[in-house]
C-alpha cells in the first residue's frame, strides 16, 4: 500500500509543475492549494530534496521548484524515493539477497510476474500524463 507520504510527494510535485512560473513556489502556497498541513509537507519535501527530485531555497522568495521537466519525472521514482521497494517479497526488493531457495521456489514466477507490472505500471506514467490540461 502506498502511504501518504507517497501520495501527497506526488501531489506536491504536481503542484510545482501545474503552478511553474520559473520562480520558487512557497510550500505555505502548496499546502493551502492542496489542503495539506505544511508542518507534514516539510517532512516530505526535505527528503524530495535530499533525493534531487526538487529544489528549494529559503529565505525572501524562497520555496520548491522541478529539478527537471514533468515529463522527465517517472511516478515509480517519486513512490520509490518516497515509500521504498516496490517489490511484493524481500527476494526481489533485494537484489543482493540471494535466497537459498530460488531455485526451487515455485510461487517465484507469479511474484517476478507481479513486480514487474507494478514496475512498469509506475515508471510507465510521467508526471505530465497527470497534468490538467485547460
Amino acid at each position: 500500500m502506498i502511504s501518504t507520504k507517497g501520495r501527497y510527494a506526488i501531489r506536491v510535485m504536481l503542484d510545482l509543475a501545474e503552478n511553474d512560473t520559473g520562480s520558487y513556489i512557497p510550500l505555505k502556497d502548496i499546502a493551502a492549494r492542496q489542503a495539506i498541513s505544511k508542518k507534514y509537507l516539510e517532512i516530505i519535501v526535505k527528503d524530495m530534496v535530499t533525493g534531487g527530485l526538487i529544489t528549494g531555497t529559503s529565505g525572501k522568495g524562497g520555496g520548491y521548484k522541478l529539478c527537471r521537466k514533468p515529463e522527465d519525472y517517472p511516478l515509480g521514482e517519486i513512490i520509490e524515493l518516497m515509500e521504498g521497494t516496490l517489490s511484493p517479497v524481500a527476494c526481489l526488493a533485494d537484489k543482493s539477497n540471494d535466497c537459498p531457495r530460488k531455485a526451487a521456489c515455485q510461487t517465484l514466477p507469479l511474484w517476478v510476474e507481479y513486480d514487474n507490472m507494478v514496475h512498469d505500471f509506475f515508471y510507465g506514467k510521467k508526471l505530465s500524463d497527470l497534468i490538467r490540461k485547460p
